[in-house]
């Protein structure tokens, strides 16, 4: 895989698939897939991604909370990859906000996510981890949390109308 690893996108079947653990962290297809992982997000101006978007079945994903056009006010956050990550919910309350896809381009919809979780997952090198997240950083690690689960935004949507062009979200934002 290259840099330019294409995202896949909504229709692609493997979106649609419950993702395998990872029971081997020392295979270099795994380092090489972390890799392309963090590239592609990264080239795409994602604040996270997850292993399927790239046609990989396996329960990683990234999350990398930060400024960027499609979410100016994200607080910034070094990328952290989550290997087999599970959470607990701390917070029940949900709240609606804005999500986009990198896998479903042109569109937005306002979705309702935990705004408090604890997240349990194993680091690059199997070893077990313990996260807090809240607010966006945790609607970011639901969305693509859902990945490794074969959902996709969109179907965590409560109503059609909360589903937007992106061009119209734009305007909306720099009111």
């Amino acid at each position: 895989m290259t840099s330019k690893t294409p995202i896949l996108q909504l229709g692609a079947e493997v979106l649609r698939q419950q993702a395998q653990p990872v029971d081997d962290f020392a295979c270099p297809e795994f380092h090489k897939l972390i890799e392309t992982l963090n590239e592609t997000m990264l080239e795409a101006n994602g604040v996270g991604i997850a292993a399927p978007q790239l046609g990989a079945s396996r329960q990683i994903l990234i999350i990398a909370s930060r400024p960027t056009a499609r979410y100016p006010h994200a607080p910034e956050m070094p990328p952290i990859l989550m290997v087999n990550p599970s959470f607990k919910i701390v917070d029940n309350s949900l709240h609606k906000d804005w999500e986009g896809c990198l896998s479903v381009p042109g569109i937005r919809a306002l979705v309702p996510r935990y705004r408090a979780i604890e997240v349990q997952y194993q680091d690059q090198q199997g070893e077990p981890q313990r996260l807090a997240l809240q607010d966006f950083p945790a609607r970011v690690f639901q969305h693509e949390f859902d990945h490794l689960l074969g959902l996709v935004y969109l179907d965590r949507v409560e109503n059609n109308q909360d589903i937007i062009a992106e061009t119209e979200f734009f305007k909306r934002i720099a009111a």
